[in-house]
């Protein structure tokens, strides 16, 4: 049996299997029963600290309180 012959067997059963595997596996963790609040934490990042536009809040960046690092 030559190399593609045995690589191209190898690929249509246990490969598939495995990738099929890794993929359920992907979709059981993706939907575990205590990842929506880390899911509901990663989707809100970018509405943090948040100023709308015309509003008179300083931004978080320009709080006097805040500490920032020194270069």
């Amino acid at each position: 049996m030559d190399t593609y012959s045995f690589l191209r067997q190898l690929a249509d059963s246990w490969v598939l299997l495995a990738m099929t595997l890794f993929f359920l596996g992907v979709i059981v963790w993706a939907f575990r029963p205590g990842s929506a609040k880390v899911h509901a934490e990663t989707a809100s990042i970018p509405f943090r600290n948040e100023v709308k536009p015309g509003s008179v809040e300083t931004p978080a960046g320009d709080d006097p309180k805040a500490k920032e690092l020194q270069p």
